[in-house]
């Protein structure tokens, strides 16, 4: 796409924005863009120069930031973790939210020294502000505004420094956290929620509206459940199971909990409407939310005043709408509490972005050329926030695998080619000794510097190789099936599960079958497992494709046969 094709045609205006509202709307966008471009000289300050918050800051010190999370009412705090996972805070520190022991605001930089070297992993704030953090460790710490116990400590006193949160904690390992305005939400490794703090619309799912002053387990429809994915709006709390189904509890004023009417809830209430549609992941806007399924597509409900639903006008929605865009499948919904924005990543890279945009309401989602829909976050939503923890790729000096990617395919110091389908593809014997069993034994009995290939494609072959300079496959979904068969010849274990996840990514009601088909023809077995549920959850859609007629017969049998034991043709 063009610097120039910024947007989607006027014909996506909002309802009542003017033409003059749109031109001033595309040269905004344009503007920030171009500042954007122009002050980014490298990688590792394009994903956190953006924001005001850091304006201050010296392109030595941006380049060594590799997570932030920008918050705050004018997005005028900040928290980053450096390269040697050193933790500094600056900005206006309301409640001490910073951390720092004290109330004074700083423009500076100041270190968190409680927090150095714990490794956070997972990072949210309410608009107290409070703030609560995971670590690799499965430790959760929290500090900031307490008027309603949201750090979980048991007071309603402000924490200066963050500190453990222990109750009912202790024994459990936290990878995900969540905060609405004044309430925490927590999941651990096993699948378990835990929640505290405000509790006036029953946000916090215990079964009253009695604030909770520390961790208390969200059980009732969640008990025996595993949790895979939380979020927060401002009062009330979403999760998504292993299963796709999707709970919400809390305010539901405006619908945001999907339940089909206004009325608040006090434990999680299963969204009905969305049964036999997997959802993989969830976000919350300030009263709205987004929902994505396995196959790519987006819902939405709650509160639309601004668009932020996407559906090309301004009503609320208490069910569950499908966001009706004729792209390629999405990988990634965003949105944020404080806001009523939206943003969606497709497979391609693709950002659009919906809802309050820099105080205009865009009801249908527009087309950006942003790389992130963190940039839609930094230069559109009202706070300028961080949606998540943002991790930073740094490219400040190139590390040992870094050099190795570069030296890929480059014919400069190589000492080896393949020639795959008529073309060349350049690498070193020694690297590849080291890194696969199959060249270790092959090279060391012959000298060549030219090798063909025919039993695969050039583009699976190319693929491979790179996979053993970068850890990682380069290959669209419905080309991953060759170099599965690849992984499988050759015994790459990993190669062979880093296969199956991409292929998991580019599943289609379509494709399902073909996958599955494969999946068991390379005994593929968390592969096939993965095909089999999807086939089953879609079960009229994937019955009525070419693929399924064309079906093997035994393979058709056995479908049959299991399918059924797994309630699939039930009434």
């Amino acid at each position: 796409m063009s610097e120039n094709s910024l947007l989607l045609p006027c014909s996506y205006m909002s309802p009542g924005q003017s033409k003059t509202e749109e031109e001033s709307f595309i040269n905004a966008e344009k503007t920030l863009t171009t500042r954007r471009h122009y002050c980014l000289t490298g990688r590792s300050m394009l994903d956190v120069g953006k924001w005001p918050v850091f304006a201050l800051l010296p392109p030595e010190e941006l380049r060594l930031i590799r997570q932030a999370c920008v918050f705050g009412s004018a997005g005028n705090e900040a928290i980053y973790v450096t390269v040697t996972d050193e933790v500094f805070a600056l900005g206006t520190n309301c409640s001490g939210c910073l951390g720092l022991g004290d109330v004074q605001s700083t423009i500076e930089p100041r270190r968190v020294d409680v927090l150095c070297g714990k490794k956070i992993v997972s990072l949210s704030y309410g608009t107290g502000p409070h703030v609560v953090i995971a670590t690799a460790d499965g430790e959760v710490y929290a500090w900031g505004h307490n008027g309603y116990s949201q750090l979980g400590n048991g007071t309603t006193n402000h924490g200066l420094t963050p500190t453990q949160v222990s109750t009912n904690l202790l024994n459990k390992k936290v990878t995900e956290v969540a905060c609405g305005s004044h309430h925490t939400i927590a999941r651990t490794t096993d699948g378990e929620v835990y929640a505290w703090g405000y509790n006036n619309s029953g946000q916090v799912g215990s079964g009253s509206t009695a604030n909770q002053p520390t961790p208390r387990r969200v059980s009732s429809c969640l008990q025996n459940k595993v949790v895979v994915n939380i979020a927060c709006g401002q009062l009330c709390s979403m999760a998504v199971l292993d299963n796709g189904e999707t709970y919400g509890w809390g305010y539901n004023c405006n619908g945001q909990l999907g339940l089909g009417n206004n009325g608040n809830q006090q434990t999680p209430c299963r969204i009905a409407a969305l049964q036999g549609i997997n959802i993989v992941q969830i976000a919350c806007g300030y009263a709205h939310t987004l929902a994505l399924t396995d196959d790519g597509f987006i819902y939405a409900w709650g509160a639309n005043s601004y668009g932020q639903l996407g559906t090309g006008n301004k009503c609320n929605q208490a069910l569950p709408v499908l966001v009706n865009i004729e792209k390629e499948r999405f990988v990634e919904v965003a949105a944020c509490h404080t806001s009523h924005t939206s943003a969606a990543k497709t497979q391609s890279g693709q950002v659009l972005m919906w809802g309050q945009c820099r105080g205009q309401a865009v009801a249908s989602p527009h087309l950006t050329h942003f790389a992130s829909t963190d940039d839609v976050f930094a230069c559109f939503a009202t706070p300028a926030v961080t949606w998540h923890l943002l991790t930073v790729d740094g490219d400040d000096y190139l590390t040992v695998a870094q050099s190795l990617k570069k030296e890929f395919d480059s014919p400069e110091i190589s000492d080896l080619k393949f020639l795959v389908d008529g073309k060349s593809i350049h690498v070193h014997k020694a690297l590849l000794k080291i890194r696969c069993e199959h060249f270790r034994a092959l090279l060391s009995e012959t000298d060549q510097e030219s090798i063909e290939i025919h039993q695969f494609s050039y583009l699976v072959y190319r693929a491979f190789l790179e996979y053993l300079y970068t850890d990682t496959i380069n290959l669209p979904p419905e080309d991953a099936i060759g170099l599965l068969d690849l992984a499988t010849f050759y015994r790459e274990t990993r190669l062979k599960k880093l296969c199956q996840e991409t292929i998991k990514r580019g599943i289609s009601e379509e494709n399902a079958i073909t996958l599955l088909s494969a999946a068991v023809k390379y005994e593929a077995q968390d592969l096939e497992d993965f095909c089999f549920k999807f086939c089953v959850n879609h079960l009229t859609a994937v019955t009525q494709t070419q693929a399924f007629a064309d079906m093997d017969h035994d393979l058709l049998k056995n479908f049959i046969s299991k399918a059924s034991r797994y309630g699939a043709f039930k009434n």
